[in-house]
């Protein structure tokens, strides 16, 4: 008896070992992310590879500025006309902190590389500001871009994002990637990692807020992300995962590094689930 109890035992151990090896060698069936809102979609297709409260309405920070760089280059105004930060492009709602002296001059087009790669809220007020029309009008250029986008949820009141009624649903967000992936302008200017500008005598060096963008395991194809204390950290993304291009969502992720924790096991998810790298 003592020794048939060993054999079933012993088989007991070895089925509960191969069973592990096989859960081991499947994807996880379930994905923890830690934003709020997340969206992953096939940028082919248009299926949802990946959602989580994708229909919430949201603050959306500096995600603004793809639709600032969208309403600009629509109106085709000269990229090389210059432009001067003055003090009307402090931010005295939030009192953030910006590497753009005053009194600088730059192009309308650096201006707009500094809006997208580094996120600065002076270039980007700075580009509304000396829209025909001024601020107001770019705004409800902003808005009127939205609607031609179908848009349902999608509200601007500022070009910087700094304003916590700029407001989107990841939903939204993902066709404004969409739209916006069409300019080679933005797919550029989002994916550089990094620029330098000259400010009287100073190089000053602007890194892209997405540190992804310099990862040798990322192959993306734009970017751009967000923070205001409403929104919590933003991510949006185009990159080739699994060897097809896809639309990543991340919305109000409170951790300083969650949104690229998020993306990354993103990636490690949905290519061990599609069985390929990309």
């Amino acid at each position: 008896m003592g020794f048939k109890r060993g054999i079933q035992r012993l088989g007991i151990l070895c089925f509960v070992g191969l069973t592990a090896l096989q859960a081991a060698s499947r994807p996880q069936s379930k994905l923890s992310l830690k934003s709020a809102s997340a969206l992953v979609l096939d940028q082919t297709t248009g299926q949802a590879l990946i959602e989580k409260q994708a229909g919430a309405i949201q603050p959306i920070a500096s995600l603004t500025k793809l639709m600032t760089a969208m309403v600009l280059l629509d109106a085709r105004l000269d990229p090389q006309e210059m432009l001067t930060i003055t003090r009307d492009d402090m931010d005295m709602l939030r009192h953030s902190k910006s590497r753009l002296p005053v009194g600088t001059h730059l192009p309308r087009e650096q201006a707009l590389l500094l809006a997208l790669l580094a996120s600065e809220n002076r270039a980007a007020h700075a580009l509304g500001r000396t829209f025909p029309g001024g601020l107001s009008a770019f705004v409800e250029a902003m808005n009127a871009k939205a609607k031609t986008l179908g848009l349902e949820a999608a509200r601007f009141e500022d070009p910087t994002g700094l304003s916590a009624g700029n407001v989107a649903t990841a939903h939204d967000l993902a066709r404004i990637m969409e739209a916006a992936y069409r300019y080679p302008e933005i797919r550029d200017f989002t994916t550089r990692p990094e620029t330098t500008i000259q400010s009287g005598r100073r190089s000053i060096q602007f890194p892209n807020t997405n540190a992804l963008v310099r990862s040798p395991r990322w192959n993306i194809g734009l970017s751009k992300t967000g923070y205001i204390e409403e929104a919590g950290r933003c991510l949006v993304m185009q990159a080739m995962l699994a060897n097809r291009p896809v639309l990543i969502v991340l919305l109000d992720s409170w951790g300083k590094y969650s949104r690229l924790g998020d993306a990354n096991r993103i990636k490690s998810w949905l290519e061990a689930k599609l069985g390929s790298k990309g």
